[in-house]
């Protein structure tokens, strides 16, 4: 009897082998299948795109990884993370399957929507240019802003609003008629409360009836509004707005003839390719820029004269560096969305969760607090990324097993 049951065991578990399906094989793969395996997604990070990606100690760091980390979390999508040194290289090898998905800042450029597959935007960003600040132009801007339109119409409106209160006031309180008046003029006893008025101090000294300090209290709230303008402007014209750097840089062509630094295979990179193919004379001399953090010790140690990139490496760069006299300068160009590139072996069910995740983060305002907290960061305080987690360690051993 003993015997008996072991042979059906083992006519029970051959059976059950022989019925079992046979792993693929890569060539038997279908079409959406994940390049490296059904479970587990490679995905490229590109290496030096502070703040958006970055390797340091072995970790990944940056606003896109973090993002991908939470989407990957969220939809229960196991990956291994491979590095590239280039935007160019990350996306040619998510196009030849080698890689299931891009994670980085990746502009979506007419060219590259014609030959790639791409997620759900994530964020708007445009171009900057870096220069030296150049002290001459600097002061020369200040100036220009200090008496421009906007703030000596609001300095003419303060002073209007002052002469007619003192008008009213000097009428009010008989002014003209005091012996003070009489003895010193009418106009030296109308400027005393002009003055007063306009600066504060001694209003108490002016006014004794109930319409005169009603009208003191006018001037006063003239005053304070004024002032909370006047310090609006100053802070928008003088601080933010002036352009310090070369005056007559107008547009990237005027970048002709200067040794201008930017990531290769980046956009900025494109665009000044093309600014020579155009026919630039004399033509731009691009300088390989190999990490976002290099740009203000590039242009501050005379080995380029700007540097070209996205606006928000651009200022993390600036925030990152002790080094001072740099500006950032034609802020915003060429305005474009940008997501994660996703190879066309991708499974259209992972697209759609890819897409989904997405959606949800920034529905909920995921993708603005990584934005502030990558910007807030500076280089020696970023933590360790939870991509170094467990179950990356997991997938690397189920890719290395496969």
């Amino acid at each position: 009897r003993h015997a008996g049951r072991m042979k059906s065991a083992v006519l029970l578990a051959v059976t059950l082998l022989l019925a079992s399906p046979a792993p693929m094989s890569a060539a038997e793969e279908g079409p959406d299948t994940p390049a490296s395996s059904a479970a587990v997604l490679r995905v490229g990070v590109v290496d030096g795109a502070q703040p958006c990606s970055d390797q340091q100690n072995g970790q990944w760091l940056g606003l896109a990884v973090e993002l991908w980390s939470r989407l990957a979390g969220s939809e229960h999508l196991p990956y291994l993370l491979e590095g590239r040194s280039s935007a160019a290289a990350l996306l040619r090898d998510v196009q030849a399957g080698r890689l299931d998905v891009g994670v980085g800042c990746l502009t979506i450029t007419p060219q590259r929507v014609n030959s790639m597959r791409f997620s759900l935007p994530f964020q708007e960003m445009g171009l900057g240019v870096m220069q030296r600040l150049n002290r001459l132009d600097a002061g020369e801007a200040v100036l220009r802003s200090l008496l421009s339109r906007e703030l000596l119409q609001l300095l003419a409106a303060y002073l209007s609003g002052i002469a007619l209160v003192s008008g009213l006031l000097w009428q009010c309180e008989r002014h003209g008629d005091s012996e003070e008046g009489r003895g010193q003029g009418r106009r030296r006893t109308f400027a005393k409360v002009f003055q007063i008025l306009a600066t504060g101090p001694g209003t108490n000294t002016i006014a004794t009836t109930t319409r005169g300090h009603a009208l003191v209290i006018v001037s006063y709230l003239i005053r304070i509004v004024t002032a909370s303008l006047l310090v609006t402007t100053i802070t928008v014209k003088v601080v933010r707005e002036p352009a310090f750097g070369r005056a007559a840089l107008r547009s990237l062509t005027d970048l002709q003839g200067e040794r201008v630094a930017a990531r290769p295979g980046s956009v900025s990179d494109e665009m000044l390719k093309a600014i020579n193919a155009a026919g630039a004379e004399p033509p731009i001399r691009i300088v390989p820029l190999q990490q976002v953090i290099q740009a203000p010790d590039l242009v501050l140690d005379n080995r380029a004269d700007a540097v070209l990139a996205e606006d928000q490496q651009l200022q993390y760069a600036l925030q990152n560096t002790p080094r001072r006299g740099l500006v950032i300068t034609l802020r915003g160009l060429q305005q474009e969305s940008q997501a994660f590139a996703l190879s066309p072996r991708l499974s259209d069910s992972t697209v759609a969760r890819i897409n989904r995740g997405l959606s949800t983060l920034k529905r909920g305002g995921v993708v603005r607090e990584l934005q502030r907290s990558a910007m807030n960061k500076s280089r020696s305080e970023e933590h360790t990324s939870e991509l170094q987690s467990p179950c990356n360690l997991v997938c690397r051993l189920l890719l290395e097993k496969k």
